[in-house]
């Protein structure tokens, strides 16, 4: 069996696949020369603990039923027919790698970001490698106002000294060194009481030692809705947030940098002659059942100005060669995790994660998700598995025949050592190679 994508969501399944004594051998193929996906690009650097996940994914990689093929990728270096000649099934596991748009005019005037190419670009990941983001201004803002919106928030706020010991990409640390960006605005549509922080980093944001967050005491005024969103039960976070924004309200400036918690504010235009110089919002309100309120406009407008703005919105999956999609998801349309076969004799596809069920949930979200795709998949196996399917020896013949330079576990485990190596005299957990050739020439241990 054959796993595209090798985050969290990918890892999970092989290891309810690999639990299965129906399993022989699971596959997975990866577009990068690494594995691990958002655990290693996606987590912000100062939060290592998250990151430890990745041991157990390795204990999982390390079942002799189990292949990593990296640096090989779906509808480039392989097509679907030849998964389709090789495997008896195919599982996508390859998240939500876009930003959903904000729909406004100049949205993508230079300065304007997604939130996927500036955590990219600091996480290290080479497709962001040579980003450039002006932080030679004294404002920027932030849209969203989820965990990934309060860490691009927290690694603008926080001191060279603070970041140097993590595993931040050099070419960041060194950018972010010469910021001079003093006041940070994360900006939301709806209210406090809606907004999808984790009261952990939410905490995390008032014990920064080089900036103070704030928030307007108008803004924590609640309708009745908001009141009773707050009392609910089985939203506990709900009131820890509310605390923490109380106590934001109250501060005074002590420190050179802040960081403005803005509610009840919508975009409306980027504007700037040649790059962006303010964003104009429009002030709205709440209307609708708790639960379901949605933020409208009021027609009352306001700006702020900045050189650079970071939209993080949601993410969004890519549509694939010869997959359905759903664009207004950004998903693969599936029912039970399995996407409807058009033929008896086609091969099952079946998806994991965010490209299954949209950008929601944390890390060990994924687990639960995949076993409930892949319990799916071995339902369904009676209907396909007496089919001859020569498997990953074909595989790896098919990508010989063309030249394609493809990475093992054991090779990943080389360009893991030698992070590990570049980062000790650093005191860092890791310097990342950012470039692939760097990669590929580190997993045969050359340096």
């Amino acid at each position: 069996m054959a796993i595209i994508g090798s985050g969290p969501s990918g890892f999970y399944a092989a290891e309810a696949l690999l639990q299965s004594e129906r399993t022989t051998v699971v596959d997975v193929i990866e577009r990068l020369p690494v594995p691990y996906g958002l655990v290693r690009y996606g987590v912000a650097p100062d939060h290592p603990r998250l990151k430890d996940v990745a041991n157990t994914y390795a204990e999982i990689a390390r079942d002799p039923r189990f292949s990593f093929i990296g640096n090989v990728e779906f509808g480039k270096d392989f097509t679907m027919r030849e998964l389709t000649d090789c495997y008896h099934t195919v599982i996508f596991a390859t998240g939500a790698a876009t930003d959903r748009k904000l729909g406004i005019p100049g949205e993508d005037i230079q300065g304007s970001h997604a939130a996927t190419s500036f955590v990219g670009w600091y996480n290290g990941h080479p497709d962001y490698r040579d980003l450039r983001f002006d932080l030679s201004g004294d404002s920027a803002i932030i849209i969203g106002q989820g965990n990934v919106a309060i860490d691009v928030c927290r690694i603008l706020a926080k001191s060279p000294d603070e970041l140097r010991k993590t595993d931040i990409a050099a070419h960041a640390l060194d950018a972010l060194a010469e910021s001079r960006i003093r006041e940070i605005h994360l900006i939301g549509r709806r209210g406090p009481v809606q907004s999808r922080f984790t009261s952990k980093e939410l905490r995390e944001l008032g014990q920064l030692s080089e900036c103070d967050p704030f928030v307007d005491p108008n803004d924590l005024l609640l309708n009745d809705v908001c009141k009773s969103e707050l009392a609910d039960v089985r939203e506990p976070a709900r009131a820890r947030n509310f605390e923490a924004f109380k106590s934001f309200a109250s501060r005074r400036r002590e420190k050179p940098k802040c960081c403005r918690i803005h509610f009840f504010l919508s975009p409306k235009e980027a504007r700037g002659e040649h790059k962006l110089e303010e964003l104009v919002l429009e002030r709205t309100r709440l209307v609708g059942a708790a639960g379901r309120q949605e933020a409208v406009g009021t027609g009352q407008t306001l700006s702020i100005k900045a050189g650079l703005m970071i939209r993080s919105v949601g993410y969004s999956g890519r549509a694939l060669e010869g997959i359905p999609f759903d664009n207004a998801r950004g998903t693969i349309p599936n029912k039970d995790g399995r996407l409807e076969m058009t033929s008896p004799n086609e091969l099952p596809v079946y998806v994991v994660g965010w490209i299954k069920r949209g950008p929601t949930g944390i890390i060990g979200t994924n687990r639960a998700d995949s076993m409930a795709t892949v319990a799916t998949l071995l339902a369904d196996l009676p209907t396909f598995e007496s089919r001859q399917k020569p498997g990953g020896e074909a595989f790896a013949s098919l990508l010989a025949q063309r030249a394609t330079r493809s990475v093992s576990f054991q090779d990943w485990e080389m360009i893991d050592q030698a992070e590990k190596a570049r980062g000790t005299p650093l005191g860092k957990p890791r310097e990342k190679f950012t470039r692939i050739p760097e990669m590929l020439a580190a997993s045969t241990g050359r340096p």
